[in-house]
């Protein structure tokens, strides 16, 4: 069979490096890739907000299954225009993304299938905000409606800093993202990812993950799309799990599929476990980007198989997803300055040096100046690395990461520090 993968990060190239493994697939294309699914896939030319493009592609290749690796593609209707087309796609149409798309739109799901939340408003210009926020306390939590990249969420713990974060939704800082915006109240807790396929009503377990998304040691500093995750996070046990499942993913799926738009594809939940049980911080319409190349590194069963039953509504009868018991955990190198302006350009080497330490080391954001690898996002590398304990891969993916030469980057080195206090 062959496949087209829609996407260019780290999320992706985890996924073309699992879907290279599969016996069914017989050729692999990526669109636009980047230098590191180049080892795994041919790169083409396509720009997947050209619809036509795309179909015309699939057609000429004799594609059997889409993989729409990140959100904006399935917010603007890509897998909807392919279905309609009659090809195979790993992904949501328009509207069930909007999960994803618009916060607004799930809380209101939530409010509407009694699914455990935040307590929400919605205000679409700056004094409907200013007015909603009196009926809130401190700290709180402000989000960008829209698609803002994992950074459209401040959490304000003053009434100037809350000021401040209208003032940057409202002026254009998170693009359109901010033209509208949901106001929560801070929930207390420890936050946890939990992934699964989801096909119409059909649920199925992924595994769990732990991301850290502020960019400083010890959880300090802004919000960035994620500098580093571990799987499985323990503090989501199997009870906890089969719970989420009941009160929060299944109620999601069965709303979206009584509404006529089902889901299809990998559902990502944004969970805090609090005081009075776990309640939805956010969905994703996708698999998370660091928490993708952890997860590919669990998974034993074969990636492109479990796709191709979600896509064709055969999930209920497929084997369920397999993963290790072993421990995986990723390190992001960013560009320096992120998440403000990265200084891209900075050369990497010694790529082939880390991963002869037993890790990979996946391109989130790179690109090819002649015959240099150099950065050319925010994220540039994911390095990760298996271990019996999160505390093991933790260690391997640090030795990884100390073999690569990237003067331009820089890393947290305490990615995992919660579960590693935890196991003593």
């Amino acid at each position: 069979m062959n496949v087209l993968l829609i996407g260019s990060g780290g999320r992706e190239h985890a996924l073309a490096w699992k879907l290279a493994q599969s016996p069914l697939l017989n050729k692999l294309y990526a669109a636009p890739g980047n230098p590191g699914i180049a080892e795994e896939a041919e790169l083409v030319e396509l720009d997947p907000a050209d619809h036509r493009a795309v179909i015309d592609f699939c057609r000429r290749q004799s594609i059997g299954l889409v993989v729409i690796g990140p959100e904006a593609p399935l917010v603007d209707g890509l897998a909807d225009n392919l279905r309609t087309m009659g090809l195979l796609v790993f992904g949501p149409n328009r509207i069930p993304a909007q999960l994803e798309g618009s916060k607004g739109f799930t809380k209101a799901l939530c409010d509407h299938a009694g699914i455990p939340t935040a307590r929400w408003a919605r205000a679409s210009d700056r004094l409907a905000a200013e007015a909603a926020l009196e009926d809130f306390g401190l700290p709180v939590v402000i989000k960008a409606d829209g698609l803002a990249a994992g950074k459209g969420v401040i959490i304000a713990e003053t009434a100037e800093q809350a000021a401040l974060a209208l003032d940057m939704m409202f002026d254009g800082g998170f693009g359109g993202a901010g033209e509208s915006v949901v106001i929560e109240e801070y929930m207390e807790g420890e936050e946890v990812s939990f992934f699964a396929l989801v096909d119409g009503e059909t649920v199925r377990p992924f595994g769990s993950a732990q991301d850290h998304k502020r960019v400083g040691e010890g959880d300090t500093g802004p919000n960035t799309g994620g500098m580093g995750a571990y799987s499985p996070a323990s503090i989501f046990t199997l009870k906890l799990e089969r719970r989420v499942i009941k009160e929060i993913v299944a109620p999601t799926a069965q709303a979206l599929a009584a509404d006529g738009t089902p889901y299809s594809g990998i559902l990502y939940a944004g969970l805090m476990l609090t005081a009075e049980g776990p309640k939805l911080v956010e969905y994703n319409a996708r698999f998370g980007d660091p928490e993708c190349p952890v997860l590919m590194m669990r998974l034993e069963s074969d990636l492109l198989a479990l796709m191709l039953a979600t896509a064709k509504g055969e999930l209920a009868t497929a084997r369920k997803p397999r993963l290790a018991k072993e421990s995986a955990l990723t390190v992001v190198m960013a560009a320096k300055g992120y998440p403000g302006t990265p200084e891209i350009g900075s050369g990497i080497a010694h790529l082939a040096d880390a991963e002869a330490t037993g890790a990979k080391v996946f391109h989130a954001g790179t690109a090819k100046s002649g015959t240099h690898l150099v950065a050319a996002g925010g994220r540039v590398l994911n390095v990760t690395a298996l271990g019996a304990t999160v505390a093991e891969a933790q260690a391997a993916a640090y030795r990884a990461v100390d073999a690569i030469h990237f003067p331009g980057g820089f890393c947290r080195r305490d990615i995992g520090w919660r579960e590693v206090a935890r196991k003593g």
